[in-house]
């Protein structure tokens, strides 16, 4: 998964990049020439046919039955994930950076939003809920800890060893000259000291534990952006294609 989110992450900061293209880059007949049609076919395909394989495969369970006997919805999901953001990169490239009508500029928007809003869901959620299962794990294991010690504190005293340290002369006498801690021993010191940090951790735990369930609770917001924007984006692809075809069978009229 890190290395995935690495990558992904990667793809998404050049995509970025590319888009900001526009600001040194303008290229208007790049778009219908020969090459610009075939990366505008293959970007569309790439963020077209995927999505839509996964979500049936996601949501109508007789296929989803028959599709993960074989591959797994988790690599669906990767592949709609790369395919996604390669298909992004190509309609940039496709673009030559030249936005001039509103449809363009609205589709590419929809288009970035929706690769945003999926990274986001796919790495960030899927980290937040990794990381919440490491530290309920941990706090289990803390407080598995703090019930031993608290046994153990309750447990009697060594009679023994408090008496050698209550009778110390030479401990005594040192510490009247030199002001140093009581020769007396408590043998539950390092315990209670334990048992004091543990509690502290064990705070520390439920209040980050509690602040990630509020957190994901927002997130959770992204899936509803990120199927938004998807729908919002193929509406204005459709247009686009539309258009494309008219406006082309037109010029070749």
């Amino acid at each position: 998964m890190k290395n995935e989110r690495t990558i992904i992450g990667g793809l998404l900061a050049f995509q970025l990049v590319l888009w900001l293209g526009f600001l040194f880059h303008h290229s208007p007949r790049f778009p219908g020439s020969l090459t610009g049609g075939v990366l505008a076919v293959l970007g569309a395909l790439l963020m077209i046919l995927p999505p839509l394989i996964y979500s049936a495969v996601k949501r109508i369970e007789g296929v989803k039955q028959f599709v993960t006997k074989r591959v797994s919805l988790g690599t669906l999901l990767t592949g709609h994930v790369y395919t996604g953001i390669i298909g992004s990169i190509l309609a940039i490239l496709h673009t030559g950076h030249h936005f001039q009508n509103n449809l363009g500029i609205w589709l590419t928007a929809m288009m970035l939003l929706t690769v945003f809003s999926g990274f986001v869901g796919r790495y960030y959620l899927a980290y937040a809920s990794m990381e919440v299962r490491e530290k309920k794990d941990l706090l289990n294991s803390l407080a598995t800890e703090y019930n031993q010690l608290t046994a153990a504190m309750a447990q009697p005293q060594n009679a023994d060893m408090t008496y050698v340290a209550s009778h110390d002369v030479v401990g005594r006498d040192l510490n009247s000259f030199w002001g140093t801690e009581p020769a007396v021993v408590d043998l539950n010191a390092p315990l209670k000291l334990r048992a004091e940090r543990l509690t502290e951790s064990i705070a520390d735990l439920e209040y980050a534990i509690a602040t990630h369930d509020i957190l994901k609770r927002r997130t959770t917001y992204w899936l509803v952006a990120h199927i938004a924007t998807s729908s919002a984006f193929y509406v204005l692809l459709v247009f686009h294609i539309w258009s494309a075809i008219y406006f082309g069978l037109r010029w070749f009229n």
